[in-house]
């Protein structure tokens, strides 16, 4: 299965928000939407980094409530892994533990069309656990 069934079943939509913006207000875009990330672009839609839950919380803890003034570019993650549709589950799931990071942007020709968690993944990765069982199940009983 590739990433390109997971974007298919959740969507192509991709919150983002622009690296000027404060964490402040990354943070209540993350609790309105109920995301772990966003995605930093520049005007043009190019990716420049992502800001997590785990980066807002090193920063408070770094910096102290000050922090959630600060400029999202001051505590985004910037080398950022990112793939395309046609990646493999499995390998996104390898790649994403071994990374210790939960969430990669999707492109395609240099646009991003989507974003996929380590939730996805699993849900996903489950579902297509349960089709095999229901199959050899099948197979089996027939």
């Amino acid at each position: 299965m590739t990433v390109s069934r997971i974007i298919g079943a959740k969507g192509h939509d991709v919150v983002t928000a622009r690296p000027h913006y404060n964490i402040a207000e990354v943070a209540r875009v993350l609790a309105e939407n109920r995301i772990g990330a966003v995605v930093i672009t520049d005007d043009r839609g190019a990716i420049r980094g992502i800001l997590s839950e785990r980066d807002i919380v090193k920063a408070i803890a770094t910096h102290g409530a000050h922090a959630l003034g600060e400029q999202v570019s001051q505590h985004m993650t910037v080398e950022i892994t990112t793939c395309g549709p046609s990646a493999l589950i499995n390998d996104m799931m390898a790649m994403m533990t071994a990374g210790k990071f939960r969430h990669v942007p999707v492109e395609e020709n240099g646009r991003l069309v989507g974003i996929i968690s380590i939730g996805d993944v699993v849900k996903h990765r489950v579902a297509e656990i349960e089709n095999e069982r229901e199959a050899l199940e099948s197979y089996i009983t027939s």
